[in-house]
């Protein structure tokens, strides 16, 4: 039993050894440093500029060269005999010379290479990435919304409607006018004669942007959206039956008649209603704050600039980034060692070692952030050279089918890697600004081989509905005809699901 268990610890500690070996702190920093846009990375950097004295941003800071100072200042007159006291017996001074060994091996090369610290320069101080121009506006409530709409398949008519129910939600994020009122309003104020069905689909498609019961007309369905959202699962159900039949009883807390009513145990109901509780009643809320308030700031990480004759270039929007250097007073501790390291007590040689600990960290931050320049800079590279297309004329339908291995195995790079610089970034482009999500799209191969993209087909399958004639819509097979004749040949049941994805009723109940 005993070379069982201890097989198994062996095994534990090789598999962590193994872990350990394969991705190292440096490693780390650099994942989550490429994670970030450019406004976090710029709050990461202050924080490492308070946290690390050796790390230096362009303004200078007295306080940095104070700890160099103190750490001299502190050592002062403390001779071998008061650090360790006054018993100088055998073990104490082997104590003390191993410490001494040891403080010298760590301090080992330090100093010698002041001239090679690495230096990341912020700003518009780089020629290679042009890293410039502070890009970006503040972002209110009703422009998060907008973003999503940008994102989503939709007529023109229909963006109209969907702008104007976004402008009509309160500040919970729900809708308190009337299909009917929202209707004449629109007839009356943006000459948009819409039907209240045609109202109610466009409702629809506002109700699956994010968070969670964005577009409700009251409570109940703001809670019933978002319990539609899970995993089916039987706790989903009770949750759904709740807010459905018991909804009263829910809003003045009667749990206990909820509870006899479902025939719970103690312990369900205590599961069931810790679930409801996590229900957000103020979806707008979660956003931050509303039209009007104060803003959160978005800023693009790319500036991307299409020109009339073809030519596309892009910057890295490098923001408030200023740039970044080894402490010289720290530096000048190094050389200081180097110079007299023979007659140094052993509380400056302490004082040094977390002198040199502070350096290292410093040196390996600013190698983090190079790494993440370069690492965005071939990133967005491989998407313009991938959705070149979309990036001259502006067309959706320009976007070709593209996944993260597309642009991994075009840079080289990890998928994690770029499932993590695409992630949470912005380009500003000629044709708007785009989360750099929106240029991944799935494809679908033909029978004959051919990749196209799914954005793509279903936009041509939009523009042939929005053409038919009311009072005789297509059938699937007449829009699988069409689209074939458009030189997107799919089979019929793929008509029937990108329709149904598109939230487009079958051909009778399109029929007016």
């Amino acid at each position: 039993m005993s070379d069982k268990y201890g097989q198994i610890q062996e095994q534990r500690q090789t598999q962590q050894l193994k872990l350990g070996q394969t991705i190292s702190h440096q490693q780390l920093l650099q994942a989550s440093l490429v994670e970030l846009p450019i406004t976090q990375l710029v709050d990461r950097i202050n924080t490492e500029i308070n946290d690390n004295p050796a790390l230096e941003a362009e303004s200078h800071s007295d306080a940095m060269e104070y700890v160099g100072g103190a750490s001299e200042e502190n050592s002062e007159g403390l001779g071998d005999s008061a650090a360790l006291g006054s018993d100088d017996d055998f073990s104490a001074q082997t104590e003390r010379e191993e410490r001494m060994s040891a403080l010298d091996e760590a301090l080992a090369g330090i100093g010698r290479d002041d001239e090679d610290l690495p230096v990341y320069h912020g700003g518009s101080n780089l020629s290679e990435e042009r890293e410039e121009m502070v890009y970006g506006d503040t972002e209110s409530f009703y422009d998060q919304l907008m973003t999503q709409v940008g994102e989503t398949d939709l007529t023109e008519r229909q963006r109209d409607i969907i702008e104007y129910l976004i402008g009509s939600l309160d500040d919970d994020g729900l809708l308190r006018k009337s299909i009917d009122v929202i209707s004449d309003e629109l007839a009356i104020y943006h000459n948009v004669d819409a039907t209240n069905q045609e109202i109610e689909h466009v409702l629809s498609v506002l109700h699956e942007f994010d968070p969670a019961g964005i577009g409700a007309r009251s409570l109940q369905e703001c809670l019933l959206i978002q319990i539609a959202r899970r995993e089916n699962s039987k706790l989903k159900t009770l949750m759904h039956k709740v807010i459905s039949e018991f909804f009263d009883d829910f809003t003045k807390k009667h749990w206990d008649k909820i509870q006899t009513s479902l025939s719970l145990s103690d312990e369900q109901a205590k599961a069931l209603f810790g679930e409801l509780r996590k229900l957000n009643p103020r979806p707008g809320a979660s956003m931050g704050e509303t039209v009007g308030r104060s803003m959160q700031q978005i800023t693009p990480d790319f500036i991307v600039d299409t020109q009339d004759d073809g030519t596309i270039t892009f910057v890295l929007n490098n923001g408030e980034v200023p740039e970044l250097h080894v402490s010289q007073s720290f530096a000048d501790s190094m050389k200081e060692y180097q110079d007299n390291k023979e007659h140094l007590t052993r509380q400056t040689k302490e004082a040094l070692l977390y002198i040199k600990q502070k350096i290292d960290a410093a040196q390996g931050f600013i190698e983090a952030i190079k790494v993440r320049r370069h690492t965005l800079t071939i990133t967005m590279k491989a998407i313009i050279s991938l959705q070149r297309q979309f990036f001259l004329d502006g067309d959706e339908a320009s976007l070709r089918p593209m996944i993260l291995k597309d642009v991994a195995e075009k840079t080289g790079l990890d998928l994690s890697t770029v499932s993590r610089v695409s992630n949470s970034k912005y380009a500003q482009t000629r044709w708007g600004t785009f989360p750099l999500r929106y240029f991944f799209s799935d494809g679908y191969v033909t029978e004959s081989g051919e990749e196209l993209s799914t954005r793509k087909i279903k936009a041509a399958l939009r523009d042939i509905v929005d053409a038919e004639d009311s009072r005789n819509p297509m059938s699937d097979d007449a829009i699988k005809d069409a689209l074939a004749e458009k030189g997107f040949p799919i089979a019929r049941r793929t008509v029937a699901k990108y329709r149904e994805q598109l939230g487009i009723p079958i051909a009778r109940l399109r029929k007016s």
